[in-house]
């Protein structure tokens, strides 16, 4: 089944909801720890590589 193409609103709200994440993950996190830094790291990881790939499709 081909996977469908993410539109450029559905992109910008997925970038600012991980924005709002990491706001609340910070703001509300008693220290900023490995653990912390790592869950920021992993979670762009997993939301900023599908997000580039697409874009990298779209284009051609």
């Amino acid at each position: 089944m081909p996977r469908r193409k993410i539109s450029n609103t559905q992109a910008v709200c997925i970038v600012l909801l991980w924005f709002l994440l990491v706001y609340i993950l910070l703001r509300y996190s008693p220290t900023v720890d490995f653990m912390t830094v790592f869950t920021i790291i992993a979670s762009g990881i997993i939301v900023f590589v599908p997000l580039y790939k697409n874009r990298r499709h779209k284009d051609r």
